[in-house]
Parts: C-alpha cells; structure tokens; sequence
C-alpha cells in the first residue's frame, strides 16, 4: 500500500514539473500585437534617431532668431619691436622700440530683409517636423502591412497543416483499403503522393514564414532569433467610402502637398528678402576702441553709422533686377509643383479608392466559392467512399479547396493592404478611415 502511494506521488510529482516547464517556457513567449509592433519600431529605427538630429537642430537655430541681429564683434592685439640694424648704435633692445596694440569692433548691419530670413529658418524647422512625422506614417505603415502579411502567411500555415493531416488520414483509409483489397495499388501510390506534397508545401511555407518574422524583428529592433507569437488577425467588414468627401477633407493635410505649400512661402519670402535687401536702405553701425600704448596709457573711441542706398537694382537688365525677377520666377514654378502634386495625388485616392471596391468584391467572391468548395469535397469523399467516384477527382476537389483557402487569405490581405494604402494617401489612420466611413 506504501510503495503504491509512493508511485502514485512520484507520477504526480513528474505531472506537476512538466506543468510547471510548460508554463514557464509559455511565459517566456513574447506575445506582440499590432499596437506593440509599432511602438517597437518608432523606438528603435535608426533613421528616426537621424531625422530627429536634424529637427533638434532646426530647433535650436529656431529658437536663436536673435543671431540674426547680433553684431559682429572683433579683438585683435599685436605687439612688435623695432631697432636699427646698421645704422646709429645697431641693433639694440630698448624701451622704446617696443610697440603694443589692442583694439575691439564692433559692427552691426540691419536690413528689412532680415525679417524674411527668420521667417525661414522657423519655416526650415516646421519642414523638418513634418519629415519627421511623415517618417513615422510610413515605418507605421510599413510595419501593419508586414504583420497582416505574416498573420496571412501564418492563417496559409494553418490550412497547409489541416491540408496535411486531411492527406495523412487518407493514406490511412487507402492503406486499410489496400490491406482489405478494397483499393487499388495505383490509389495506395497517389495517396503517398499527396502526403508528400502536402508535407513539402507544408515545410517550405514554415520556411519562408520563419525568414519573414526574422525580417520582421530586424524591422522592430529586435533580434532574428527572438522567441515570438503575433496577436491578431485580419477582421474585415464592408465599408463605403466617399471618395471626393475624403480628398477634400484630407488632401491639404497630405505632406508632399503641405511640403509644396512650404516652398511656395519659402520663395515668396527670398523674393521679398531679395527686393529689400537689393532695394531698400540699410544701416550699419560701427564702434571700434583702439589703445597703443600703456606708459602712458593712449587710447582712442571711433563711431561710424553708414547708410547704404541700391540704386543699380531699379535698373533693368542689371545683375540686381535680375536675381529678383529670377525669384518670382521661381514662386511661379512652385505653385505650379503644387497644383501638379495636387492632381497626381487626387488621381491616387481615386485609383486606391477603386481598388478597394474591387478587393470588397474579390473577398465576396471567394467566400462564396470557399463554401461550394468545402460542399463539393464533402460530397466527393462520400462518393469515394461509396466507391462512386475516382480518386483523382477527390484529390482534385481537395486541391481545390486548399487553392480556395488560400485565395481567400490573399484577397483579405489585399483588401487590408489596400485599406492601408489610401490611409497613407490620406494621411491619416486607417482604422480611423474606417471610422470615418462607417
């Protein structure tokens, strides 16, 4: 009675570790969804970090427009020695042959252009925002298509596996058939062969599924080899769009068009620095102290306030009027950028528009045909069964219902991708697009 309680607690005991390995093993899996992906990835890219240097310095010489104004200031000293050579007594060291100067300056020039180049170093640093944002969008969007990507391929993983165990219990029932000489030796062999098949297409979709993830973890930051299940799934349902309600509301906030807006105001602003500073008067103070000796101390304070008048810019032809005409020029050339960014980008929404109405339609259709597939296999096992129908056909309606499968993941991925795509055309979220939609 001892010894088997003492066998019964040794195979509790041998229970309870395996339990507590498997949790454990569980618990180092890191699950990462959609929301964690991301995150992963805004921290950790690389150019991110880089663009973010350049916003730090466009920042900083924002917040410094007072520079702009700050005098130039200079000091200089020198000292020297002078003494005869061949004449007199030669040369010789004395007091006064020594000489030292030191003077400081002091300059200040004020233009009315001044003004527009301030305005373009804040418009410089609100650029760099928006590469910075804009950046964002598109590793954001570039890591939600690689994870429904790799929950697709994961999706194809599971009906390449239920594919595979359908053609092993197969062989099975061809192999008791056999052995009854209720099957042929010709059906036993394709068995085999659609259990092979299965079993390669199975490994080589673990193969490339596993190469993706790595690229994936190389995407978020994280080592190849990291130990990880993906969290989500593709969940679809119909939604229309008002494609001329959604380019109006959320074409101007595009950043290529925003980036377009910016140059034009940028070369609005040379052209008026250019015109005032070519044109208009300018200022410019100086203040310059000067000491040569210190036994005894000399020394001398000088002030000059000099104003400067263009003249040769009113003249046309000139190298003055030139450049500002140049710089209208160039306004007239970046509002026609605009307006070409403009209709390019209308006529995008609307492709990807139309796109998306097409993936509604192709996810319709395969699912609709993924439930005359699965009837039909229904329908030719039982005939094979009966011995009604050849085996081909049933391997064929089972070949069949896998490719139906598959279509049907990848005309999900499309529609998700697409979904994707007008987001990003739209600059905004595409969860908030369907938002906005329903």
């Amino acid at each position: 009675m001892i010894a088997l309680i003492f066998k019964k607690s040794r195979i509790f005991i041998v229970f309870f570790l395996l339990f507590a390995y498997q949790k454990m093993a569980a618990a180092e899996i890191l699950l990462i969804s959609l929301e964690d992906a991301v995150e992963h990835a805004l921290d950790s890219n690389l150019n991110l970090k880089k663009i973010l240097i350049d916003v730090s310095a466009a920042d900083y010489q924002a917040q410094s427009l007072w520079a702009e104004l700050f005098p130039s200031i200079n000091a200089t000293a020198s000292a020297g020695y002078s003494s005869g050579l061949f004449s007199g007594n030669g040369f010789e060291f004395n007091e006064s042959g020594a000489s030292f100067t030191a003077s400081l300056g002091l300059s200040l020039g004020l233009n009315a252009g001044t003004l527009y180049t301030a305005r373009n170093i804040r418009l410089a640093y609100q650029n760099k925002l928006l590469t910075y944002d804009d950046a964002c969008n598109q590793l954001e969007i570039q890591v939600t298509k690689s994870f429904f990507v790799l929950i697709t391929e994961k999706e194809n993983l599971n009906v390449l596996e239920e594919t595979y165990k359908l053609a092993v219990q197969q062989l099975e029932k061809s192999q008791l058939g056999f052995n009854n000489g209720l099957v042929s030796e010709l059906i036993l062999t394709q068995s085999k062969l659609a259990l092979e098949n299965a079993r390669y297409n199975l490994n080589v979709a673990r193969s490339l599924f596993d190469i993706h993830m790595g690229e994936f973890f190389a995407l978020l930051g994280m080592e190849h080899d990291t130990e990880a299940v993906l969290e989500g799934k593709i969940a679809l349902s119909r939604f229309d769009t008002d494609t001329e309600k959604l380019i109006r509301q959320y074409l101007p906030g595009r950043p290529d068009i925003v980036s377009r807006r910016q140059e034009i105001e940028r070369m609005e602003n040379i052209e008026r620095q250019l015109a005032l500073t070519g044109r208009s008067p300018s200022l410019n103070l100086s203040l310059d102290w000067r000491s040569g000796s210190f036994n005894p101390f000399m020394d001398s304070l000088g002030g000059t306030a000099t104003i400067r008048i263009p003249i040769d810019s009113w003249v046309p032809g000139t190298k003055g009027e030139q450049s500002i005409r140049i710089a209208k020029l160039a306004i007239d050339k970046a509002k026609l950028d605009l307006k070409i960014a403009e209709n390019e980008a209308i006529t995008q929404i609307r492709s990807l528009a139309a796109n998306l109405r097409n993936s509604w339609d192709s996810i319709e259709i395969a699912r609709l045909s993924l439930q005359a597939a699965e009837r039909s296999y229904q329908l030719t096992e039982q005939g094979f069964l009966r011995g009604t129908i050849e085996y081909i056909k049933l391997e064929d309606a089972r070949n069949n219902l896998v490719d139906i499968r598959q279509r049907l993941l990848r005309s999900e991925l499309a529609c998700q991708t697409a979904i994707l795509d007008i987001s990003a055309a739209l600059n905004i979220k595409w969860k908030e697009l369907i938002n906005d939609s329903q």
